[in-house]
Formats: C-alpha cells, sequence, structure tokens
C-alpha cells in the first residue's frame, strides 16, 4: 500500500473533477490539512442526498461507500450523521458535490 495523499490536495483534486464533469463543488467543513477524513455529500440537482465515507475493504483497499442516504420520513438523518461523525473527528473534511450521476462519479475516485 504506497503513501496516502494529503487530504487538503485529495478534496482540491476531487473538486476540480467535479467541475470538469459539469457538476458543482465546495467544502462545507475543513478539516486536517494532511490526513482528514472526507466525507462526500452527493446531491443530483439538489436532491437525493448521500454521504459517502472511505471504509475498509477485505483486499485493503479504503473505497467510498454510502454511509446515509436522503430519507422523506427523516430528513435531518444527514445532518445528524454530519454531526455525530464530527463531533466524534473534528478533523474530518466535509465536501458537497451536485453532480450528475454521483454513483460513477465516486467511483471513478476508487483507486
Amino acid at each position: 500500500m504506497g503513501a496516502r495523499l494529503p487530504a487538503h490536495l485529495e478534496v482540491s483534486g476531487i473538486m476540480r473533477l467535479a467541475q470538469t464533469a459539469g457538476g458543482f463543488a465546495t467544502v462545507v467543513s475543513r478539516g486536517e490539512k494532511d490526513a482528514g477524513t472526507i466525507l462526500l455529500l452527493t446531491l443530483q440537482r439538489g436532491g437525493n442526498a448521500r454521504l459517502w465515507e472511505r471504509m475498509p475493504q477485505l483486499d485493503g483497499s479504503r473505497n467510498f461507500a454510502v454511509t446515509a442516504a436522503e430519507d422523506v420520513e427523516n430528513p435531518s438523518k444527514i445532518q445528524g450523521y454530519i454531526a455525530r461523525r464530527s463531533a466524534q473527528d473534528p478533523d474530518c473534511w466535509i465536501v458537497e458535490l451536485d453532480i450528475d450521476d454521483a454513483d460513477r462519479f465516486v467511483a471513478s475516485l476508487a483507486g
């Protein structure tokens, strides 16, 4: 397993990729510059919100996986998860991406 890219550089790259793909990207919360955890809040045309976080895989890789999704019956579900996660890890980054085909975009970040 190779060296990890500093979080601020990875966030910058993710944002550029989203903008190049015609999407919108913004940092909602800045985390620790070099080693902060990155959470992606994806939207598709302002809806279908999902929160992604890197999760360890059986093969040792760390791919993004959905940890919370928009819930009509519980509209504060994602914000509640973000609040709990931020309290647990104040060094985490939260990046909002409004992009078509968010699943494919996030899958392209694996590697």
